[in-house]
């Protein structure tokens, strides 16, 4: 469905590694705010799994939504909405070529982990894993967590330094405990003193995940 100001709809969706139809995962990238998909896309070089298919979509403007992840979600729409509906229709696109969620990994950097864990959040059942490097759930700390769904199990990996100027490292406690209680295996790692980066610690983690999910 079209909706007004959906701003996301029609942006670009890179695309790198082997063909859907010959995929064992498709992983989902969503990159950062005031970067692109081709910055995130490259991060799939660091992986050594070769059957993975990589999807990364361009933020309109290069920005998911305008303001702190931490704002009230109404000053973040409707980018918010929109950014949450692409990849929405990205994994129903996927199940229509029969991949299936078992087979989806969601991976994020920064705004794109935000996005990440707040659609998965949402939209809670068994992905191949979930991934987000310096963000957490949406929304200010009174927000209500009372998403509904299990995860079955979906291996999910939240890192963060706990100096990051943007992410309160509460926030990446809250978001791991969340989807504890839903049913994920959380590994959660926080870095000291690291900033707003991935480390290589990360990208281990990653590469382990994407080797043997699926």
């Amino acid at each position: 469905m079209q909706h007004d100001h959906d701003v996301h709809a029609h942006q670009p969706v890179l695309r790198a590694g082997p063909a859907i139809s010959d995929a064992r995962l498709v992983a989902i990238l969503l990159h950062g705010r005031g970067a692109d998909a081709e910055d995130i896309l490259g991060l799939s070089r660091e992986f050594t799994a070769s059957d993975v298919a990589y999807l990364a979509p361009q933020a309109a403007d290069h920005t998911w939504y305008p303001y702190s992840f931490l704002a009230p979600m109404e000053r973040n729409e409707p980018n918010l909405s929109s950014a949450l509906r692409l990849i929405s229709r990205l994994v129903q696109d996927l199940q229509q070529q029969n991949v299936s969620p078992e087979r989806v990994v969601l991976l994020g950097f920064s705004q794109g982990a935000c996005l990440t864990l707040e659609f998965a959040a949402q939209h809670a059942r068994r992905y191949a894993a979930v991934v987000a490097l310096s963000g957490g759930l949406i929304g200010p700390p009174t927000t209500p967590r009372d998403y509904s769904g299990s995860f079955d199990a979906t291996p999910v990996f939240i890192g963060c330094s706990d100096i990051d100027a943007h992410v309160p490292v509460e926030r990446v406690n809250e978001s791991a405990e969340v989807f504890r209680r839903m049913g994920a295996v959380v590994d959660e790692r926080v870095y000291r003193g690291m900033g707003h980066t991935v480390n290589e610690d990360e990208i281990s983690a990653v590469d382990a995940l994407l080797s043997s999910s699926g």
